[in-house]
């Protein structure tokens, strides 16, 4: 692991010492060793040994380590939802602002390497325990799509966006935003773009969308003697 990976999986927090409570310990080194050894070669003792924690502290926190991994996946996965602001759009130029800010923040935070990593380690153990890539979609992907589809709905309720199925729409536009972009990320066959490349596919994303979806601002009555 490079110098780099590793302060990407650092804590969130600046105090990673022995203030935090054994239970955040064992889930921050159980994430290193995860993303460092991956799920099947990572040992208790290795995370034990991280967290400065005995085997039997593991155990009084944790079943297994199915379990840590959950954990790992519930604490950081809330990141990856992001519906809760949306502000109700006024206008349709609102509305295209709104959607590129959430998609320009949806592509910042899932593209985080922890994120990806967290996929990874999902997508890895899906034959073996499923429920720790439904946990993920769960908390992450379909909790921010719910949230976009209300959002859409209430934007076709105020004649702002076409007709159509909502959660279609905010599967299409979700489509728009990554592009191949999550899919080159788990394949470690592309970079991570800069914030501000995510920003500018985050508006040209909104753009078309709304150039597809979009309802014209009704014209301005003429005058009689006009």
């Amino acid at each position: 692991m490079t110098a780099d990976q590793e302060a990407n999986l650092a804590p969130d927090t600046e105090d990673a010492g022995s203030e935090r409570s054994p239970r955040q310990r064992i889930i921050e080194a159980a994430f290193r060793i995860f993303a460092e050894k991956g799920y099947e070669s990572a040992s208790t003792l290795a995370i034990a040994t991280q967290a400065k924690v005995s085997k039997r502290d593991i155990y009084a926190n944790f079943s297994n380590k199915q379990d840590m991994l959950l954990a790992c996946i519930e604490g950081r996965g809330q990141r990856m939802n992001l519906g809760a602001a949306l502000p109700r759009a006024t206008s349709a130029a609102m509305l295209e602002k709104v959607l590129a800010s959430f998609a320009s923040r949806l592509l910042v935070e899932v593209t985080d390497p922890i994120i990806i990593t967290i996929y990874r380690l999902a997508i890895a153990e899906v034959a073996r325990a499923p429920e720790i890539a439904r946990t993920l979609d769960r908390i992450g992907r379909k909790a921010s799509q719910q949230a976009l589809t209300t959002w859409l709905a209430q934007a076709q309720q105020d004649a702002l966006l076409g007709e159509g199925e909502a959660a279609a729409l905010a599967a299409e536009f979700l489509a728009l935003a990554w592009n191949d972009l999550r899919t080159d990320l788990l394949l470690g066959v592309a970079p991570r773009p800069s914030a501000e490349a995510l920003a500018e596919q985050a508006r040209q994303a909104a753009a078309a969308f709304m150039r597809l979806h979009g309802k014209p601002a009704p014209r301005a009555r003429r005058s009689a003697g006009a």
